[in-house]
């Protein structure tokens, strides 16, 4: 069973968005999800190296992705679970992913054509992970 990482550049600063995004991690324990939060005193590059590092399945989260509804996300989800690989989903530094040579062949998803706050894009997008996992269990979380 593959495992999905999200991983931010920074720590949330606004407590109320890391108490969101606590929340979330939280009610996903034991789902295969983590939420690694990395450095902000790593310069935009250190951190995209960081992320070249890991092993398994790289998708930058960016608002000129491609975008799917939370159904088609939690089907995603669900593929991403049965492979093998580990997967990592990267929110970008707040200036956005710098041009970086080994960024152009990776995934890159968006939550919205609209931009937000970098901290609110984390909440949202850790919610509609935890919502994908809800989805795939049945519950009535996700009302449609």
């Amino acid at each position: 069973m593959g495992r999905l990482f999200v991983h931010t550049h920074g720590v949330p600063k606004e407590k109320a968005m890391k108490a969101l995004i606590d929340m979330y991690a939280n009610r996903m324990t034991g789902r295969g999800v983590t939420v690694e939060h990395h450095s902000a005193k790593l310069d935009a590059d250190a951190y995209v190296d960081r992320l070249l590092s890991k092993r398994g399945r790289l998708i930058l989260m960016d608002e000129g992705g491609e975008e799917t509804d939370s159904l088609g996300f939690a089907k995603q989800f669900e593929q991403w679970q049965l492979a093998s690989e580990g997967v990592h989903v990267a929110i970008g530094p707040a200036e956005g992913w710098p041009r970086h040579e080994g960024l152009h062949r990776f995934q890159r998803m968006s939550l919205s054509a609209m931009t937000f706050p970098h901290e609110l894009a984390t909440v949202m997008l850790v919610e509609q992970i935890y919502r994908a996992t809800e989805v795939l269990r049945g519950s009535g979380y996700h009302k449609a």
